[in-house]
C-alpha cells in the first residue's frame, strides 16, 4: 500500500466532473486501499479519487471514532437518492488544508453505489456520515465545500486561504 498524493485547491481535477468507474478488477481494489490509507494518514474522514488526481467516481469514508474500530466504507459511482431534513456543519477538507466553513447539509441521505465487486447496495446515513457522504460525492462533481458558501464568503474564504498557504509555504 501506499500514501497517495492529496491535490489542493485551485489544481484543475478538483473542479472536474468525474467519470463512471467500468472496471472492477485487481488495480481498483488496490487503488481503494491506497485511498484508506492515504486518508487515515492525513487524518481525515473521507477521500474522493479526485482528491488523488484521478477524475474517477470513487469515495473512501471512515466517521468512526478514534478509540472505535475503523469502518471503512468504499461507494464506486454513488448517487443520493434521497434526502431529508437540514443541519449546518462545519467542515473542512483535505484539499484546503487550514480552511473550515458552515455548509447547509441534509440531515438524512440514502446513498446508491457499488462495491469493489460491482454489487449494487443502497443504504441510509445520517449525521456526520450524512454530511461525508454529501462532501464526498460533491467532490465527484467538481464542487468543494465552499462553492456551497455565499459569494460574499467565497471572496472571504479566498483572502484568508490565500495567507494559510502562504503560511504554510513559509514553514517549509
Amino acid at each position: 500500500m501506499s500514501i497517495l498524493r492529496i491535490y489542493h485547491y485551485p489544481e484543475a481535477v478538483l473542479k472536474t466532473v468525474a467519470t463512471k468507474v467500468t472496471t472492477f478488477d485487481d488495480g481498483l481494489r488496490q487503488l481503494v486501499k491506497d485511498m484508506a490509507e492515504t486518508m487515515y494518514a492525513a487524518p481525515g474522514i473521507g477521500l474522493a479519487a479526485p482528491q488523488i488526481g484521478l477524475s474517477q467516481r470513487l469515495i473512501v469514508i471512515d466517521c468512526s471514532a478514534k478509540d472505535e474500530a475503523p469502518r471503512l466504507i468504499v461507494a464506486i459511482n454513488p448517487e443520493i437518492v434521497a434526502r431529508s431534513g437540514q443541519r449546518c456543519e462545519e467542515e473542512g477538507c483535505l484539499s484546503l488544508p487550514g480552511y473550515y466553513a458552515n455548509v447547509q447539509r441534509s440531515e438524512e441521505v440514502t446513498v446508491t453505489f457499488q462495491d469493489v465487486h460491482g454489487e449494487r447496495h443502497e443504504g441510509a446515513a445520517e449525521g456526520l456520515l450524512a454530511v461525508a457522504f454529501q462532501h464526498e460525492i460533491d467532490h465527484l462533481d467538481g464542487i468543494l465545500f465552499v462553492d456551497h458558501l455565499s459569494p460574499l464568503k467565497r471572496g472571504i474564504f479566498r483572502r484568508k486561504y490565500r495567507k494559510i498557504v502562504e503560511q504554510q509555504e513559509e514553514q517549509l
